[in-house]
């Protein structure tokens, strides 16, 4: 859509709102809403003002004045205000300089996208996320000095087959069986289904929606593969929509990766091809289909992997799912069916447009702008300087000898340390300026100050059943 159009929708449509949204650097949407009447096509020029200074990880004080700047072709109406509000997503910009803003998660992943071109690699990156998720009847949290505690509820939960519930009919998936039992035991299909409509009814185009291994209400829905920048906006959407549509039903959606204790975390399986001029370049005649150019995207992804999953797993509970011997992909190799390797190459079609590389580490608490900028700038990496990943892993990782797993190296067992590899390899993310040195820093202090630390200086609940009577 063009400026001028969107103002016709907004007349047709009779919207009475105009919600402006935009990713703060974490990774979470934030609005504000003007009456349509306060829109014309000049503020898609001169942008909307606020305080850059209260959103996490941006501003000082005194120089917080941020610009708004509404990109048309974002534009849908939401399904879920009470009056008819168009929603459009923001790019940000300095207010003096009128330059982008380096640290705008948006701007980052168009400038990776930007990048692929001016490579002369190909011409555009598809992106293909597997989000899981939970839908959990009722949660409650606390964090003081004094005390901590979680309580998690769930009508599917496994600890709840002997709960009174006037009265409690079974069907309770068992731990790790909850791929892909049908209802009764799968108590949210309907729930996926709307989900999935009001999904397709913004534009996003769904592939498929199941229950996922976990008890509790683990489910997963598909998107189809986009662009990357059009696909981070989807993600979006996606959390959006998943959230407030439960929400409506007196549910509630988490990504948190691994909420459950003993039982499976939720990933976010990443889907990455490149094409140039309509054409597939991961295809070929290599390992699994592949050609030679996806071996070396393989390869950058591999070699950066350790400081790609700042970005991809940036959250402290991240790494309480990414355990080594616990079938999360760990391990920092390539396999075409094995799912314990950090990268897959799915072999569920022949066709060479389906050929893409599977990067199975990252999960979706991530910022998808930067995950996905990240993920794609590693890839280019490999492929300009050729970087062999070696032999694939096809063997069953569990029946390794130790000397021989000793070989096959590991993503990080916590943020801090996925924040130091980010620390000491950052030049791949560097190139053409798509992440500068100040959002690098900004997002190791950022994360340092108000996750790592907070949580490294906590005792842990589990601390006193092990620790308060030694």
């Amino acid at each position: 859509m063009t400026p001028k159009e969107v103002l016709k929708l907004v007349k047709d449509k009779n919207v009475k709102m105009i919600d402006l949204r935009f990713m703060d650097f974490p990774g979470l949407w934030q609005h504000l809403s003007i009456p349509s009447s306060e829109m014309d096509e000049g503020n898609f020029e001169d942008g909307y003002g606020f305080d850059g200074s209260s959103i996490r990880g941006w501003q000082p004080i005194h120089a917080s004045d941020m610009l708004l700047i509404p990109d048309p072709a974002s534009a849908k109406i939401d399904p879920f205000f009470k009056e008819t509000t168009l929603v459009l997503i923001c790019d940000i910009v300095d207010p003096v300089t009128r330059q982008a803003y380096s640290r705008d998660p948006r701007f980052i992943a168009k400038k990776a996208e930007a990048y692929l071109k001016s490579s002369g690699i190909g011409d555009v990156a598809y992106i293909g996320p597997e989000a899981e998720f939970f839908i959990f009847d009722d949660i409650r949290f606390e964090s003081k000095s004094n005390k901590a505690f979680y309580s998690i509820d769930s009508i599917e939960g496994a600890w709840n087959t002997g709960r009174d519930e006037g009265p409690n009919l079974g069907y309770k998936p068992r731990h790790k069986e909850g791929y892909f039992p049908v209802p009764p035991m799968d108590k949210f299909q309907d729930m996926r289904t709307e989900m999935v409509l009001v999904l397709q009814a913004l534009g996003i185009e769904i592939e498929a929606q199941h229950h996922e291994v976990a008890t509790a209400g683990q489910c997963e829905i598909d998107m189809r593969f986009k662009p990357l920048v059009q696909m981070a906006d989807q993600l979006m959407w996606f959390k959006y929509v998943l959230k407030n549509v439960a929400y409506r039903h007196n549910h509630t959606v988490t990504f948190m990766p691994k909420p459950l204790f003993e039982d499976n975390g939720s990933g976010m399986h990443t889907h990455l091809s490149i094409w140039k001029g309509g054409n597939p370049l991961f295809a070929g005649d290599k390992y699994a289909g592949l050609s030679q150019m996806g071996l070396y995207a393989i390869g950058g992804i591999l070699k950066h992997a350790r400081s790609i999953c700042a970005f991809s797993n940036p959250t402290t509970n991240s790494y309480k799912r990414l355990v080594p011997g616990f079938e999360a992909p760990v391990n920092l190799a390539y396999s075409s069916r094995n799912r314990s390797a950090a990268i897959r190459i799915p072999m569920y079609s022949a066709s060479p447009k389906a050929k893409r590389i599977e990067f199975r580490t990252p999960d979706p608490s991530c910022n998808g702008y930067l995950s996905f900028a990240a993920c794609l700038m590693a890839a280019i990496d490999g492929i300009e300087n050729k970087i062999d990943p070696g032999d694939p892993l096809d063997k069953d990782i569990y029946g390794l000898p130790p000397e021989e797993l000793a070989l096959i190296p590991s993503a990080p067992g916590s943020l801090d340390e996925a924040l130091k590899a980010m620390s000491e390899d950052s030049d791949f993310l560097r190139k053409g300026d798509v992440f500068t040195q100040d959002a690098i820093d900004m997002w190791i202090s950022y994360k340092t100050k108000h996750e790592v630390n907070p949580v490294k200086l906590r005792p842990h609940p589990h601390e006193f059943a092990l620790y308060f009577d030694i």
